[in-house]
């Protein structure tokens, strides 16, 4: 299984609507990835460790698929419409795409 993970950095003063992110990009996506997509998740940063620091990253949004190649079949035809998405809850830019092997999963 891999995992594809959108991580949107930390910016002071950025904008970033975690709401509208979990409420109405992501499930855009899963919508528009099918039956091919096996699960999403969001992660919004809290802190880099200690307490009162600012997260590396905003927020993370993470979906999982069997392979590499099930990503892209589906991700090729839905990414001018989900790129598109990206103004609406944020004025950060794409994020910054991490794909890797899953290798525990509970």
């Amino acid at each position: 299984m891999i995992k594809v993970s959108i991580l949107y950095p930390y910016r002071e003063g950025g904008r970033f609507d975690i709401d509208y992110y979990c409420g109405t990009h992501m499930p855009l996506a899963a919508r528009l990835f099918g039956a091919s997509l096996k699960g999403w998740s969001v992660d919004a940063g809290i802190n880099a460790g200690p307490p009162g620091t600012p997260p590396p990253f905003v927020a993370a949004g993470h979906f999982l698929f069997d392979t590499v190649e099930a990503f892209y079949a589906v991700f090729k035809p839905a990414s001018d419409t989900l790129l598109a998405d990206i103004p609406n809850y944020t004025d950060g830019g794409n994020g910054t795409i991490l794909i890797s092997e899953v290798k525990v999963a509970v």
